[in-house]
């Protein structure tokens, strides 16, 4: 099967064609991205994202480069947003004071600008937890302890405090969209991949 047909069947919803294309492709692409991108599993990530993304953008595919090639310029663009989300990571909870730190400007103008209303916003959003919630949130998160330690200043277990941790990043998420009404992309959002890492970067 060559490409013009490959991707007609995909576009039909040919479930084997999807799995030729990414068993095709996937080897080569993996290792274009890690010419990028050091860590494997962060790869994989956005591997993964690059076949989602190339699948929703196949109808619009004109042939004017190989698959391959159209599959590397998306790729290359998941690994820019990747590096995007990772300093807005960083901005959200940063440790000195009230995410202090201005992101690269290599990575545009319009991020520094989103700096401050994220501050606000996080601000706004710890207002309205729970002190518990809080509490733990800024243990983890600003204080940057570890879960050892946080269990010996709450003088509860470890176990407890994985456990409380998890339902306040997940208290954090709905008041944060509470608070402002926003989501952030159809995939990842950027409140979802903090949270659900459970680790950010400083």
């Amino acid at each position: 099967m060559n490409e013009k047909q490959l991707v007609r069947q995909i576009i039909r919803g040919n479930k084997k064609a999807v799995c030729q294309f990414y068993h095709t492709y996937q080897s080569r692409l993996l290792n274009f991205i890690l010419t990028k991108i050091e860590n494997p599993k962060d790869a994989e990530e956005i591997l993964q994202d690059t076949f989602l993304s190339s699948l929703d953008s196949l109808p619009l595919f004109k042939f004017n480069s190989s698959l391959y090639t159209w599959l590397c310029s998306i790729s290359y663009h998941e690994i820019v947003d990747f590096y995007r989300k990772k300093k807005l990571k960083t901005i959200i909870f940063s440790r000195l004071p009230w995410l202090e730190k201005i992101m690269d400007k290599a990575l545009g103008p319009e991020l520094a600008l989103q700096e401050k209303e994220i501050k606000i916003k996080i601000y706004h959003t710890f207002k309205n937890l729970s002190e518990g919630y809080a509490q733990v949130l800024r243990l983890k998160y600003i204080e940057g302890l570890s879960m050892k330690e946080i269990a010996l200043r709450l003088k509860t277990s470890i176990k407890a405090v994985e456990s409380k941790l998890s339902r306040a990043r997940l208290a954090f998420q709905k008041q944060y969209v509470k608070e402002t009404g926003q989501t952030f992309g159809k995939n990842r959002q950027i409140l979802s991949t903090t949270f659900d890492q459970g680790e950010l970067s400083s």
